[in-house]
């Protein structure tokens, strides 16, 4: 399976926010370009985006746009960089139950669920909340779910140079629940495995089962 090319964030243009700047709109500027088009998508959909309820529409989506999106503006070398420290401990460190929200990039439509993440640390560990941070980061971008569990693992792997990565993730997706086969309690999990999780069964079922999933 292709590894991500390097942890370096991928970029649109974007002029990165600043403090002062509200969290839901990373890009005022970026904003107001997007709505002019969001403007021209309710009169295509039938809509008066000047009626009572729309008028704010453009801007508001915008805005939502930019934060579902906000991965694309991080940096994830930056956000581990400064939370790696050396440690002999050579046992599993897990981080399970980790809630995200995705966009699947072939309808823009919400994937969510959980993700769990563990890692074998060789000579180093990272601060166990840039796990979670790792995962937020990768998810606020387009993404299809077989790609966002191998980019964390990856990310793991190009990060730490663990004796071994796994990740796990559960999640459910609109695009299934909402239109097409329209099956509410379908959940997708995928896996991807390295060094340690990968080569031996033991260690494997180990997380497997710390994590709560059936062996």
């Amino acid at each position: 399976m292709n590894k991500p090319q390097t942890l370096k964030t991928p970029t649109r243009q974007r002029a990165r926010a600043t403090k002062a700047a509200p969290d839901f709109d990373v890009n005022p500027a970026a904003g107001k370009a997007v709505q002019p088009l969001i403007t021209q998508l309710l009169k295509v959909l039938g809509e008066d985006p000047k009626r009572v309820g729309l008028e704010k529409t453009p801007e508001r989506m915008a805005q939502a746009l930019a934060f579902l999106t906000k991965g694309y503006d991080q940096d994830i070398t930056e956000i581990i960089n400064g939370a790696l420290f050396p440690l002999e401990y050579d046992e599993m460190v897990i981080v399970r139950d980790i809630d995200f929200y995705s966009l699947c990039e072939h309808h823009l439509l919400p994937f969510f669920g959980k993700c769990h993440v563990g890692y074998i640390p060789n000579k180093r560990v990272v601060g166990l909340s840039k796990l979670p941070r790792i995962v937020e980061v990768l998810s606020r971008r387009l993404q299809v779910q077989e790609r966002l569990t191998v980019e964390i693992a990856e990310t793991l792997k190009t990060a730490l140079n663990p004796l071994g990565v796994g990740v796990v993730i559960e999640a459910q997706h609109l695009c299934m629940m909402m239109r097409g086969v329209e099956k509410q309690n379908a959940i997708a999990v995928t896996s991807h495995m390295l060094g340690g999780f990968r080569r031996q069964q033991q260690t494997r079922d180990e997380f497997l089962k710390l994590i709560g999933r059936p062996v």
